[in-house]
């Protein structure tokens, strides 16, 4: 089995309410028992949100707390990755869940228009959310709305901001920011390749209709790849998923078609350079 290939499972998000899918997990149990779910159909990352009861984003420390408590209670192999994004909270408040210990957090570099705002990522605040991921031993992964962000990342490693040799995830088809473009997409690869080595693992992430369109072209080219209801509600144009472990058997499926192993939580700790939890 070679190049195994990552897939991360977006559960949740900060947008997603069950008006646009039912599946959508929002209470910890619902997102508990989804992650589960997509562990077994093929995911080693749950990349996590979580909501307050109303259904609106939050940055509760508690409450990532306790969705932390059950993910390693029910899916103790799976790696939790919290999102520290701008859309439920502001400032340090961002990254107040570090200090919990996840094994992985999102991390943007730079700030990008979103569909109606400005996605807002100012150099001390991302300065500041690093230098705590460092602290408490998270592996940041760098999502990058741009090019720009691609070499800022690779700055921040130059310079020691970034410890490791940073995971990037190229996020395409968001409204007002980089579309879902082949050329731009194979010249991301090919920029990673320069500044990091040709070794260097990264990932896609595709939003709405072009998820599967960015699965299929990072495992195609090597790369890992996320999917999950944060991104996409829909199996296709006319069917919404019926859960996130359905969109994790998409990718498993064109895993299969490219002759690609889907990497276990053991095979994923290795390539992105973490350590393997202790057996008792």
């Amino acid at each position: 089995m070679s190049n195994p290939c990552i897939i991360c499972v977006a559960i949740t998000g900060s947008l997603p309410q069950k008006s646009d899918n039912p599946a959508v997990p929002v209470s910890i149990e619902e997102q508990v028992e989804s992650t589960q779910a997509a562990h077994e159909a093929g995911a080693s990352i749950v990349h996590a949100h979580v909501r307050n009861p109303d259904g609106t984003p939050s940055s509760d420390p508690e409450r990532f707390a306790r969705l932390l408590e059950g993910l390693r209670k029910h899916c103790p192999e799976i790696l939790v990755q919290f999102s520290t994004g701008g859309r439920s909270g502001a400032g340090h408040e961002r990254g107040g869940m570090l200090r919990l210990k996840p094994d992985m957090a999102s991390l943007s570099v730079g700030s990008n228009n979103f569909p109606t705002r400005v996605y807002e990522n100012p150099p001390q605040l991302v300065d500041w959310l690093a230098a705590e991921m460092a602290a408490h031993g998270v592996r940041p992964e760098i999502e990058a709305f741009d090019l720009s962000h691609i070499l800022m990342a690779h700055r921040m490693w130059q310079d020691g901001r970034l410890r490791d040799r940073p995971y990037v995830q190229f996020v395409m088809g968001v409204q007002n920011a980089m579309p879902a473009d082949q050329e731009v997409f194979d010249y991301y690869v090919r920029t990673m390749h320069r500044l990091f080595g040709t070794d260097a693992p990264w990932c896609a992430a595709g939003i709405g209709r072009h998820q599967i369109e960015l699965n299929d072209w990072a495992i195609r080219a090597g790369g890992h790849v996320r999917t999950g209801l944060e991104d996409n509600v829909r199996l296709d144009r006319h069917t919404l998923a019926p859960s996130n472990a359905a969109l994790v058997a998409k990718a498993v499926t064109l895993c299969e078609r490219y002759e690609r192993p889907v990497a276990t939580p053991y095979e994923t700790r290795a390539i992105l350079g973490l350590h393997q939890p202790v057996v008792a």
